[in-house]
């Protein structure tokens, strides 16, 4: 059905199916599911969708174009968009192994082209060579893997307003669904499909300046599915300098851009993603990192390969990352800290330690968190018995309590890497503290 038709006689015929009844009172996430997201910790984003083969920003190339550019970007990208190789088990794979625990997939970026089998327009997956619906096995993957299952959506489509005659642009009243009724009724539609076709849908992240009626639109359809943009705070490539109140969830690009960029991309090292997920867990948020397809749908190489780095950490490390709070006090100086939620135990994330060899014992002093005669202490993937080829090495890992000061040394003593340094962040596990407030430095 093409938009004309839709905007003829879509609004007389459609919209008893569009239309819930609009609450009476503001609908909100679930507090129970929120806590469930808190616990969740690692998110992957995929931003991808037909400009991938430009290797352009996603969408906006749009904003600001010439008719000409308009014409061949909404005419000539479908009919050579053939993602062949597109294997969502494939992104799976790499997520889960990096430790992601959900996604969140673009399944309608700004420009309006929706990446599964749409009534609401021809501008969308089924209408090039591809020909399938892309959303239906994304979901299947996510399900497959135990992944939870996220979408992206915007409400503000530029393809709906050239359809409209619009001047394509985003701040603008005409623009958003709150002042354009046609265009609000259309998103609803598109979000119905997204809500009620694939099943339970964990996540929802509406990217648009005014989504508030879809953001209760979601939850009458969806009331267990956690909306997080448009519900919570989201902040896009920076971390707050505060722990925030509530959930939070911190996206970031792995390079400069989120779609696919062939060449001139400037990659964040697996360090530095580790690093960045560290600091958001030690202050309450999410991390939820993105990756960018190449048009044929897989996912880069050079990507990748951050994504296995953070993975081998996350798979030592992931007891200090998934169902954590923040303390009391997030850190002293290049020490970071999170707590289990079901007992006082403490996470010490090392920081900014360089190259850390095998067999060598170094010496910490903590203000904030004091031991008990219950306390225990551990490096997190290591059983501080053994250092391999060197017998006569005693890496057991020790604390001593002096007043206010917890001191506590341990051997960094499992091999990860060959030549026998670590260039990342080990993790320390104590067991019965106390937190105390009034002591350290944030």
């Amino acid at each position: 059905m093409t938009i004309k038709k839709f905007l003829l006689i879509g609004f007389f015929i459609c919209l008893p199916f569009a239309y819930a009844q609009e609450p009476t009172k503001k609908l909100i996430n679930m507090p129970e599911r929120e806590e469930a997201f808190m616990d969740w910790g690692l998110g992957m984003f995929i931003h991808w969708s037909l400009d991938s083969q430009l290797g352009s920003v996603i969408s906006h190339s749009l904003v600001g174009a010439s008719e000409q550019y308009i014409e061949r970007y909404l005419s000539d990208l479908p009919p050579s968009f053939s993602p062949d190789n597109y294997d969502p088990d494939q992104w799976m794979r790499i997520a889960k192994r990096a430790g992601v625990k959900y996604m969140v997939f673009t399944a309608k970026h700004h420009s309006g082209f929706c990446m599964w089998d749409t009534e609401t327009t021809d501008f969308s997956i089924m209408n090039t060579p591809y020909g399938q619906d892309i959303v239906e096995r994304y979901v299947h993957a996510c399900r497959e893997h135990g992944l939870k299952v996220g979408f992206y959506f915007s409400p503000e489509d530029f393809y709906f307003l050239h359809q409209q005659g619009h001047l394509i642009r985003r701040r603008a009243d005409y623009a958003q669904p709150t002042h354009n009724t046609e265009l609000l009724e259309y998103d609803k539609r598109q979000v119905h499909e997204l809500l009620t076709n694939y099943g339970d849908i964990d996540v929802l992240f509406f990217d648009g300046i005014e989504s508030e009626p879809l953001v209760q639109y979601a939850h009458q359809l969806a009331p267990e599915c956690i909306v997080t943009r448009g519900e919570m705070q989201t902040p896009e490539q920076n971390i707050p300098g505060q722990p925030m109140p509530g959930p939070w969830e911190a996206c970031f690009t792995l390079g400069t851009q989120w779609h696919f960029k062939p060449t001139n991309e400037d990659y964040k090292s697996g360090s530095t993603l580790i690093n960045m997920l560290i600091e958001i867990r030690a202050k309450g948020g999410n991390l939820l990192i993105n990756a960018g397809p190449q048009p044929d749908g897989t996912i880069p190489f050079e990507q990748t390969r951050r994504f296995r780095e953070l993975g081998l950490w996350m798979f030592v490390n992931q007891e200090a990352v998934y169902d954590i709070r923040p303390c009391p006090v997030i850190r002293e100086g290049n020490l970071w800290f999170t707590r289990d939620t079901s007992s006082n135990t403490a996470f010490v994330f090392l920081t900014n330690q360089g190259e850390w060899p095998l067999g060598e014992r170094r010496d910490f002093i903590l203000q904030s968190i004091s031991a008990t005669p219950e306390t225990e202490i551990s490096v997190l993937g290591q059983n501080d018995k053994v250092v391999e080829y060197n017998p006569d090495k005693t890496p057991v890992s020790r604390y001593n309590q002096q007043d206010n000061l917890l001191i506590f040394s341990v051997v960094r003593a499992q091999r990860l890497y060959n030549n026998r340094q670590w260039p990342n962040p080990v993790v320390v596990k104590l067991t019965n503290v106390v937190f105390n407030e009034k002591q350290g430095a944030h």
